[in-house]
């Protein structure tokens, strides 16, 4: 079915993603699957093409386009080739670019956007902590005044860009007695004493992204590096996930899709008992089942994107976007494994890389379960 929601611009702007991919991301995926991490000049090239300021006012060096519609392309391209540049990019100028474009004061911006713009500063956002998973407001993190500074103490873990980065904005506990009400915003920068990194994380998939634990040990945060308000930080939060979840739907899609699509050539060419193995009947069925889920939901997610693009997305419709959207691509590329058969348990295989990438998809973001409970409370339920 054809898609409406993409312009001429954005179809100009995705051919430009995908001449990055091909330069500078595919030749040098396998190095970057063994070092855990995309080098910095891969960064800076991302941001000498435009692609990490989309959301960025012009007068700090961003291209303000003004258009989520152009994140999504970006989303989408780079998760055809692989789910982790997807995440590691989208985090910094999706997730973040938020915190640092609309809670920021003048100064704030002027010290940190420019940098985030050209990637020389890396971004990663501190919310999970172990003990509280999905439940943002049961964080253990703290910060206590100290004159008009900030002493934090906590952890983090499952951050994403978290050994590399370069600013990372981190939610700690700041009035114990208010609860998900007394939760505060901060940018801890790297070099600050006391601020340290775990281990890269060995992960089941997603081995290009760096992700790492963060340690905070009595780090001096000054409060110039307040970001929103005090104790309006859940607040902050709550308002921008609906972004990072439909912003995880359109990558989760665009994942599944390009791995059916090279399933479905492998399935013409690929013979078993004297005829190719899309040709069996059952297998012909799975694979029409499988582009229906796709055209579908993607309906639907390109709808989320334009009311997104309007001001009008619903928090529950991007909780219902971001549990399908993961739900779908787990079936589908378990199927597209299946397909593959015994080669497609084999990591040399992109079938097999995309089915250890997408199993975290119904976990971060919030688990696939809290979407489903957000949506039964909203249900009346």
């Amino acid at each position: 079915m054809r898609r409406t929601i993409f312009d001429s611009d954005h179809e100009a702007f995705r051919a430009s993603v995908r001449s990055f991919v091909e330069r500078e991301l595919r030749p040098c995926q396998e190095e970057f699957i063994h070092q855990r991490a995309i080098d910095r000049a891969v960064w800076k090239a991302a941001g000498q093409q435009g692609l990490l300021g989309l959301l960025v006012p012009e007068e700090y060096g961003g291209s303000d386009a003004g258009d989520y519609r152009f994140t999504a392309v970006l989303s989408e391209e780079l998760a055809k080739l692989s789910a982790a540049f997807a995440s590691s990019f989208t985090i910094h100028c999706e997730v973040v670019a938020p915190y640092l474009v609309e809670l920021t004061t003048p100064e704030q911006r002027e010290r940190w956007l420019p940098r985030f713009c050209t990637g020389e500063l890396v971004a990663a956002i501190g919310m999970t902590e172990s003990s509280a998973g999905s439940d943002l407001a049961a964080l253990r993190t703290t910060a206590v005044r100290d004159g008009e500074d900030w002493i934090l103490n906590g952890s983090k873990t499952f951050i994403t860009n978290g050994y590399g980065a370069d600013l990372v904005v981190v939610a700690a506990r700041s009035n114990p007695e208010k609860g998900a009400k007394g939760i505060t915003l901060f940018a801890v920068e790297a070099g600050m004493e006391g601020f340290e990194r775990g281990r890269k994380l060995d992960k089941v998939g997603q081995h290009e992204a760096d992700t790492a634990e963060l340690f905070f040990h009595d780090v001096r945060v000054p409060a110039a590096n307040v970001i929103g308000e005090v104790d309006r930080g859940f607040v902050h939060m709550m308002e921008r996930l609906p972004q990072e979840r439909i912003g995880g739907a359109v990558s989760n899609l665009a994942h599944a899709a390009q791995i059916l699509d090279e399933t479905l050539e492998y399935a013409k060419e690929r013979r078993a008992f004297g005829q190719a193995i899309g040709s069996f009947q059952y297998n012909k069925f799975r694979l029409a089942e499988m582009v229906t889920q796709i055209e579908v939901t993607r309906a639907f997610v390109d709808q989320c994107v334009a009311a997104h693009v309007a001001g009008e997305l619903a928090a529950v419709d991007a909780a219902k976007a971001k549990w399908w959207t993961a739900q779908v691509q787990n079936e589908v590329l378990d199927t597209c494994l299946q397909l593959h058969g015994g080669y497609g348990y084999m990591n040399e295989y992109r079938v097999a890389r995309a089915w250890q990438d997408a199993r975290v998809t119904k976990i971060w973001g919030g688990t696939n379960e809290i979407m489903k409970e957000l949506i039964g409370r909203d249900l009346g339920l």
